[in-house]
């Protein structure tokens, strides 16, 4: 699986951007796909995960209320709507897709097996 994001920018505190991570390969819809961010100085931090079914969603706290993650099996491509952008969402995302998450693994890292390449979230106050 090759997964492509996009849709990160500048955009002020108070906005809205929508993330989109698309995928290649047949077997999308057989993984759990997750988006993770980083910002400078810092690890990488889970945001919101997905089953592959989307029947059930994860975020953490940080962003509960201001985040929704969807996909569309159909078009091979996992969304992430942010509403009520803080400056400490300022970091570059990246989509990641795994087999067989759980609830107990989905905002772990290290179950993800394959990686986008990140897409740069700017929020200025």
């Amino acid at each position: 699986v090759q997964l492509q994001a996009s849709g990160g920018g500048l955009v002020q505190a108070g906005g809205s951007l929508t993330l989109s991570c698309a995928a290649s390969g047949r077997t999308f819809d057989s993984y759990g796909m997750g988006w993770f961010r980083q910002a400078p100085g810092k690890e990488r931090d889970f945001v919101a995960g997905i089953t592959w079914s989307g029947g059930s969603t994860y975020y953490t706290d940080s962003v509960k209320g201001r985040f929704t993650i969807s996909r569309d099996n159909a078009k091979n491509t996992v969304y992430l709507q942010m509403n009520s952008l803080k400056p400490e969402d300022t970091a570059v995302y990246y989509c990641a897709a795994g087999y067989l998450l759980t609830p107990q693994t989905i905002d772990s890292a290290s179950y993800y097996y394959y990686w986008g390449q990140g897409t740069k979230v700017t929020v200025s106050s």
